[in-house]
């Protein structure tokens, strides 16, 4: 879900250090919360004013509300931070934010104090409003404070929802873990609520639908969001159990094929990627380690230019960062492909390759290895 939700998406500030980002499904629910407030929501509860007064409640209310959830999202990393953890960045989208945070909690009482530290955040931001709304006696201001406390307030109480990911399902998943001690059985068995409660968010959004209730439609989005989330967190715990101790040695390919740089696309698309079947190959100068060609790169060049075209044209050029050691964690090796969009990554020893190691290869260890 974070790699999806990284596309899409633009920095706008940086708080602490941490980038705040803003996907543009956060734009539609701005529009559409400035939009209902303007036209339905002021209008009712503080008829008799201007529209430009109910528009202009509707655009700082939008904004506060954005403000609101930043400030939730916050407080989940400032707490993270205290335990030494690095968050990349926040991600506003449109159902809410996700602090992306590198590595896990060390002990359970760390997950649980960073677990807790949103949703008390918006109960706090939900009395101030409160607050406010007694401060306030232009009618617009009233209703505006009042609408922001009720929804932080909801906001709160939403995410104690015992269901991982979400913030009361991480305080569940610190209790499994304080009381098994095994983190990865405890996330599975928080992720298998998450997905239990998500198909009653689904199924009663079904039947609000038929009945003709309200709000039936984003019960089901959150419930198919929620659900998506908690078997994405099931397979990492998975994937990180399956290779924690799994070194590049025990996973890595040995047996190389590599492609000469002199041969033109056409032989290298017949005797290489047809013959193998592989995605892509590493390429050679003699015994220099140029790079790696992939269907890529042959795609982009028109099939009439093969046979003057050579593998040294099109192949991308090696660099440090692409390359791992047999010592090296097997995860951190896919961590790596993930972040920096690669297939394949070679295995260098005395400045030799000596192996590669592969996405597909990985996912055959887990799927064969894992639970």
């Amino acid at each position: 879900m974070n790699g999806t939700l990284e596309h899409g998406s633009w920095k706008i500030a940086s708080v602490m250090g941490i980038p705040i980002r803003v996907h543009f499904s956060w734009l539609i629910i701005f529009g559409l919360i400035a939009w209902s407030l303007s036209v339905a929501y002021f209008p009712r509860v503080a008829p008799d004013l201007s529209e430009l007064s109910y528009w202009a409640g509707g655009l700082v209310a939008a904004f506060l509300l954005f403000l609101s959830v930043a400030f939730h999202e916050l407080s989940h990393s400032i707490v993270a931070k205290k335990y030494r953890l690095v968050i990349s960045d926040i991600t506003l989208f449109i159902f809410g934010g996700v602090s992306q945070m590198k590595g896990e909690p060390p002990t359970p009482g760390a997950e649980r104090a960073i677990a807790l530290a949103g949703p008390l955040s918006s109960f706090v931001l939900s009395l101030l409003f409160f607050l406010a709304y007694y401060a306030f006696e232009e009618p617009v201001a009233r209703a505006l404070f009042s609408y922001l406390a009720r929804l932080n307030l909801v906001l709160g109480a939403f995410n104690l929802i015992p269901g991982f990911p979400m913030d009361g399902g991480r305080v569940l998943r610190s209790y499994l873990w304080r009381r098994s001690g095994d983190f990865y059985s405890a996330t599975r068995k928080a992720s298998r609520y998450g997905q239990n409660i998500s198909l009653f968010f689904i199924i009663f959004g079904l039947f609000s639908l038929f009945a003709g209730f309200p709000g039936a439609i984003w019960l089901m989005l959150i419930g198919w969001f929620l659900h998506t989330a908690a078997q994405s967190s099931y397979r990492q715990a998975n994937l990180q159990e399956t290779l924690g101790d799994i070194k590049v040695r025990d996973i890595m390919v040995k047996d190389i094929v590599t492609v000469p740089a002199g041969l033109n696309l056409d032989a290298a698309v017949n005797e290489y990627f047809l013959r193998y079947g592989y995605g892509g190959f590493p390429v050679m100068k003699g015994e220099e380690f140029l790079g790696f060609v992939t269907l890529k790169e042959i795609r982009n060049v028109p099939k009439k230019e093969w046979p003057g075209v050579r593998v040294s044209d099109v192949v991308v050029p090696h660099s440090k960062k692409w390359e791992v050691s047999t010592d090296d964690n097997a995860m951190k090796a896919l961590e790596l492909m993930i972040n920096e969009d690669k297939g394949r990554l070679v295995v260098m020893e005395k400045e030799k390759v000596i192996g590669l190691i592969t996405r597909n290869g990985i996912a055959s260890y887990v799927q064969i290895m894992g639970r």
